[in-house]
């Protein structure tokens, strides 16, 4: 029977290195946000790690995580 293997390291350098998984941030209710496509905002809603709800003033948008377009100010 065969031994498994233990995982390679990686140099820091190489181009070969894995992907690194992106760092979700975190939002709470009342965070002022930003968004590319619909401007300021505030949270009204949060699922943890999931999605937020914000308040952009004439909508309601509910956002997935990671939330790529989304920055707190």
């Amino acid at each position: 029977m065969k031994q498994p293997r233990a995982p390679r390291k990686h140099l820091p350098t190489s181009p070969f290195s894995p992907p690194v998984a992106p760092v979700i941030e975190q939002y709470a209710l009342d965070d002022r946000v930003t968004h590319d496509k619909y401007g300021l905002g505030r949270i009204i809603g949060v699922e943890q790690n999931v999605a937020v709800i914000v308040d952009f003033g004439q909508q309601k948008v509910h956002i997935k995580a990671p939330y790529p377009k989304l920055s707190k100010l």
